[in-house]
């Protein structure tokens, strides 16, 4: 590189050779025209060469033109004899321009990146007028940034007009610097643009799900203020109905509890509506996939749950209500009877009573007041309990008894002066006067008595007379009992009813489900025209996807699905129509012992065009792995409609049946589970089949002792427990330790490394350790390996303790009858005298084993 400019001095040199970017090969000096100048720069020049820095060759031009010799004229500016147009400040200003906009660019990728980590790190409020306004102004902020982002944009397009952009071929076939120049300038710009671009798509970007966060934040607290709001106020609701719990009082009392009661039925009509309107509100965010879903399903269940608590309170509360107010009434008319049986004793004076007419019409008045007292005068506080279903207070108690036994004072006295107006009516003879005794008086010790076979009458009284309305006779009595059984048992046949036309609908849309699911998506992966859409590495793995969902759509739509359905006319099928198909429900193992390899395929290849396509022909809301998890969900289902239906099912015909087939899906739910965490194990060198059936799995504190041999040091010094994943089978309890993996899922398909085995055939167990009753011991090969175990609670422990002596005392069953057959072949063989010998000491030792194995001693 050389650089042609007219001697100024030494320090020139220097500095033009600091600030120059490149090496400096060769320096080319215009010395001056006039003479005095010339002589002055060859003596200053040989003088200073030698300090010169850079130590290159400097060739000394004594005119312009000679420059010509060295440097292209397209390189020098007019004033060296060139041809390069240039300006120097032109140049200048446009590189502080291409600078300052580069700065720009900079500053706004700062200013993005700053905004994003204060939208990330800052903590929300927990208040929603907080919130609101927090994104008001982050809102705004947003909006400032994007017109400052327009700017900047704006700046490098006017940046970008202002240079002339040459075209390709013009580019190499000139060999002009500034074309060049102005090419690498138009470049750099374009580049800085289209940083500012990326910037804004990726801002938006990130604003947008932030912005949807927030939102959905915002709605979480809205629907959780509600949902607070609609607790308190169900709370608010039980605690007054609850302060009318106490029914007794009198009949004002009640009446006024009752008139309560009805305000809080009315409020509690509101409050569902609203309860309805907030569960329907909860529904929509989570189908708008909110990222709370798990919390707003729990809360709209929690005001499910509290809403048919506050209508069962005031359903009981009102029907004790209304029972003690019609208990109260006949308790009313009792008294009332009462005192009319006085007030008739009082009014049938003896002058009144000197013709046989005017006894016959007394002792008419008589009989059909003692008619009318009867079922008054038999009632007892507990038939009164018995029937009404309240718990009567001692002080009613006490109040029917005083009244039932004025009542039969009453009738005894109007006995005997019933048999004297008879007597007077038939000899006339005047009756011997009866004195009407005092209300206190009429009251005596007598035991009641109660007949249920007796008829009941109320009493109605209005102002001139008592008019006595006969209400039950006998026969009306036992039909009114068999009406209200029969409404009993109507309503339960109503709720069983219901049950199962839900387990008959749901059925059907499951088996819809599947097949739709089978069409729209398996043999959619057979379609030749989706085929470019498939990753190739997914189009062998439709078995492992689906599993064996086809199988199971099979079953039910051929026959499963019908068997039920012929059920709902005859509800006592249900439990045969599932206990017929036990065989075919173990399906449904083979179906989610797959179910982590699908998941694992699901969540490789869940956003392939090809799933995105498939679920848009079928208009499917929700994804794939949504509906393969159907047939667990399936079979969870059915246990909980079982149950109910069992619930409105008790006593009845094929009741038994339908407690087997819940006996069965739970049974089949535990045997998944537990092949779940079998198929999760590790490491085990052989076959866990050969193992038996597995019992049951849990999680475990283990210690290891050893009680003959040498102990290894790191036993000693083992003070905290192993946490161990134990495996009871049939023939063996297999120890694992189960790994933390931090993948998704983990939870749900936990991993297990084998550790060690030990066979039930040479197992004991010790049911209590000190010190601790959830501790138990399992002690292998006489002892010499004893195993402390420590439950997470007792009722486990107790558990494992029964499972592991219900297969010890089977194995000591085999043990007898293998024994019992060797005897039998020694029998054949040996002599009579070894025999005699040797069955003691086998049924000792028998004894002996069988006592040591259950006790652990």
């Amino acid at each position: 590189m050389a650089e042609a400019t007219p001697p100024r001095g030494k320090m020139r040199f220097r500095r033009n050779a600091a600030s120059f970017p490149g090496n400096l090969h060769l320096v080319l000096v215009l010395r001056p025209t006039s003479f005095l100048q010339r002589t002055f720069t060859d003596i200053g020049f040989r003088f200073s060469q030698e300090d010169f820095i850079l130590k290159l060759p400097v060739v000394m031009l004594s005119s312009v033109s000679d420059l010509l010799t060295y440097i292209d004229d397209e390189q020098l500016t007019p004033e060296l004899g060139g041809t390069l147009q240039y300006c120097h400040s032109e140049w200048i200003i446009f590189r502080n321009a291409i600078e300052n906009f580069a700065l720009t660019v900079k500053d706004m990728a700062q200013m993005l990146q700053s905004f994003g980590t204060e939208l990330a790190e800052t903590e929300l409020p927990d208040d929603i007028p907080a919130i609101e306004e927090i994104l008001a102004i982050r809102a705004e902020r947003y909006h400032l940034l994007k017109k400052d982002i327009t700017a900047v944009t704006k700046e490098g397009k006017i940046l970008l007009t202002n240079l002339e952009v040459p075209d390709a071929e013009d580019a190499v076939s000139s060999r002009l610097e500034n074309n060049q120049q102005i090419c690498g300038d138009w470049q750099t710009i374009n580049k800085l643009l289209t940083q500012v671009h990326d910037m804004e798509i990726a801002f938006d970007g990130f604003w947008e799900k932030h912005q949807l966060k927030m939102e959905q934040y915002l709605q979480l607290w809205k629907f959780e203020q509600d949902f607070q709001e609609l607790v308190s106020e169900a709370e608010l609701l039980l605690n007054q109905q609850a302060e009318l719990a106490d029914v007794t009082g009198n009949i004002a009392q009640v009446k006024q509890k009752i008139k309560k009661l009805e305000n809080l039925d009315e409020n509690s009509q509101d409050l569902l509506a609203k309860a309805q309107f907030v569960i329907l509100h909860g529904h929509r965010l989570a189908a708008s996939h909110h990222y709370a879903l798990d919390l707003i399903c729990q809360r709209c269940n929690e005001l499910r749950y509290l809403s048919d608590i506050l209508v069962n309170e005031i359903k009981t509360k009102r029907i004790q209500l209304s029972r003690t107010f019609k208990m109260h009434k006949i308790l009313q008319q009792a008294h009332q009877c009462c005192d009319e049986g006085e007030c008739l004793l009082a009014n049938q004076e003896i002058n009144k009573f000197q013709s046989k007419k005017d006894a016959q019409k007394a002792l008419q008045d008589i009989e059909n007041f003692l008619e009318m007292a009867l079922p008054f005068i038999n009632y007892d506080p507990e038939t009164l309990q018995y029937e009404f279903d309240v718990i009567l207070s001692p002080e009613l108690k006490v109040q029917m008894q005083t009244i039932q036994l004025k009542l039969e004072n009453i009738r005894s006295i109007f006995e005997n002066q019933q048999a004297g107006f008879r007597n007077l009516t038939d000899k006339h003879v005047r009756p011997i006067p009866f004195v009407v005794p005092a209300s206190d008086s009429l009251v005596r010790s007598r035991e009641p008595f109660f007949s249920p076979k007796q008829g009941r009458k109320t009493w109605r009284q209005n102002r001139s007379n008592i008019k006595i309305e006969v209400v039950h006779d006998c026969q009306e009595k036992r039909s009114s009992a068999q009406s209200s059984s029969l409404d009993n048992d109507n309503s339960l046949d109503i709720l069983k009813n219901h049950v199962l036309n839900e387990l008959v609908q749901t059925e059907k849309v499951y088996v819809r489900e599947l097949f739709a699911v089978l069409l729209g998506y398996r043999e959619e992966m057979d379609n030749p025209e989706m085929f470019d859409l498939i990753p190739p590495l997914l189009r062998n793995k439709k078995d492992v996807l689906f599993g064996n969902m086809a199988e199971i759509y099979e079953f039910h739509n051929n026959i499963f699905t019908s068997s039920l359905e012929n059920c709902v006319v005859a509800p006592e099928r249900v439990g045969p129509c599932f206990l017929e198909r036990k065989d075919d429900f173990q399906m449904y193992a083979k179906y989610c012992q797959n179910k982590p390899r699908s998941e694992a395929i699901w969540k490789k290849y869940s956003e392939c065009a090809f799933f995105q396509e498939c679920q848009r022909k079928l208009k499917h809301r929700l994804g794939l792995d949504s509906y393969l998890l159907k047939p667990v969900q399936r079979i969870t289902k059915y246990q909980l409609l079982l149950k109910e239906l069992l619930k409105y099912s008790k006593d009845c015909e094929g009741s038994v049946q339908l407690k087997e087939a819940l006996d069965m899906i739970l049974d089949l739910l535990k045997s998944v589970n537990d092949s779940m965490h079998q198929i999760a194990i590790n490491g085990y060198i052989g076959n866990l089949n050969e193992l038996g059936k597995m019992i049951t799995q849990g999680a475990f504190s283990v210690w290891i002792g050893h009680k003959k041999g040498a102990t290894k040091m790191k036993d000693f010094a083992r003070f905290k427990p192993m946490q161990r994943h134990l495996f009871l089978y049939e023939k063996a309890i297999v120890f694992c330790k189960r790994r933390v993996e931090s993948r998704e899922g983990s939870d749900r398909y936990p991993s297990y490394s084998f550790k060690h085995c030990l066979k039930m055939d040479e197992v004991g167990i010790t049911e209590y350790v000190k010190g601790d009753n959830r501790k138990f011991e399992i002690w292998y090969a006489g002892k010499e390996e004893v195993y402390i175990v420590q439950a997470s609670n007792v009722d486990v422990k107790m558990t494992w303790l029964k499972e592991i002596r219900n297969i010890l005392l089977k194995q000591q069953e085999l043990m007898t009858v293998k024994k019992q057959e060797q005897h039998n072949q020694l029998t054949e063989q040996n002599l009579s005298s070894q025999q005699n010998d040797e069955g003691p000491c086998r049924r000792w030792l028998s004894y002996f084993n069988e006592a040591t194995l259950l006790n652990g001693k």
